[in-house]
């Protein structure tokens, strides 16, 4: 279908956010029908639609056809029957309030999040934001393993779908599932939001230890007691134990620790060479949602009284000018303890 057409063919999503996630997402969904592709910046729009690529975020993939990038979020909307946001987690908010503005929203479309972390300044998981500014709309949780890149190239990717029971997410299974993105059904969005949000932190320290030259034994300390805080943080905050073992939590935060495609352990790399939180942010050109999750955690877990102890180490070295060795070395001189129940 010529990308000219795609605008007055019913579409099977809307895109909201013209990123390298939301470009390629964009690009895996279109497998189901025509996808229109919401990009704020009108001269970038322009330029993807022109060019058939998002050559600054996600050089390599080409667009298909059938999907149409637009800077109109109505001429988005229209008659759309699921809207997925790809927007920075701090402008979901912002993001629905758009779509409320436009009145193009279809009165039962679903909304599906592919952004991962918290709201800094109310600390709430990006689906009750979303419930709260577009109420009656069912609301979904997409998280786990899988880099933008990989996924505009058609490399295979596992991804968890949780929606508000499980019988809601199994119906919406077959909307994402493709031949190269394999969807799995879960009833737990609390679980696949903290999953999804704290791996990004841990990411981070990750980094951090592997430029100081700490080594992959400290690594993989770092991977398997992130683990245990993220399943702590979202266990207290209502999510199910077993979803931190899975794609959302296990799956995703092995990938994000470990690949140097990962935003947030290369800011980690960065700041454990010395370089300064912007500084490291501005050369990636793109958000490492772990910097402002760092704040939300860290503000959370004293809130709530869950002990977060990588957490406020990498909060340390963020926002309080504590040096990267000397986080570290804090965490490593920690009180020896049992390794379960702690």
């Amino acid at each position: 279908m010529p990308a000219a057409l795609t605008a007055r063919a019913t579409p099977a999503f809307a895109v909201l956010g013209g990123g390298a996630w939301g470009t390629a997402m964009a690009v895996a969904l279109c497998a189901h029908g025509p996808v229109r592709l919401w990009c704020r910046d009108p001269s970038q729009a322009s330029a993807m639609q022109t060019a058939r690529e998002n050559a600054r975020l996600l050089p390599g993939v080409a667009l298909p056809s059938a999907v149409d990038v637009t800077p109109d979020i109505g001429a988005a909307l229209a008659g759309a029957p699921r809207i997925a946001l790809a927007v920075p987690v701090n402008a979901v908010r912002q993001a629905c309030q758009l779509i409320a503005g436009s009145g193009a929203l279809p009165a039962s479309a679903g909304i599906f999040l592919l952004c991962k972390g918290f709201e800094l300044a109310t600390g709430d998981l990006p689906h009750r934001v979303v419930e709260a500014e577009l109420p009656g709309h069912p609301v979904f949780v997409v998280s786990g393993p899988s880099f933008a890149a990989e996924v505009g190239r058609g490399l295979p990717t596992a991804v968890t779908l949780a929606g508000a029971d499980m019988d809601a997410a199994r119906r919406e299974v077959e909307a994402l599932h493709t031949s190269r993105l394999r969807v799995y059904a879960s009833d737990d969005r609390i679980g696949a939001e903290v999953g999804g949000a704290v791996k990004n932190v841990i990411a981070i320290a990750a980094g951090i230890s592997d430029a100081l030259g700490f080594g992959n034994n400290a690594r993989a300390a770092l991977v398997t007691r992130g683990l245990a805080e993220i399943a702590r943080l979202g266990v207290a905050l209502g999510g199910q134990s077993q979803t931190f073992y899975g794609l959302a939590g296990l799956g995703d935060l092995v990938l994000t620790t470990t690949s140097d495609l990962s935003r947030n352990r290369r800011l980690g790399l960065a700041v454990g060479r010395g370089e300064t939180v912007e500084a490291a942010s501005a050369a990636l050109g793109q958000v490492a949602e772990g910097v402002k999750t760092a704040q939300a955690v860290a503000r959370l877990g004293r809130e709530m009284g869950v002990e977060l102890p990588i957490t406020e180490a990498v909060h340390s070295v963020l926002f309080e000018g504590v040096p990267a060795q000397q986080a570290v070395a804090a965490l490593l001189a920690r009180e020896p303890r049992a390794e379960f129940g702690s």
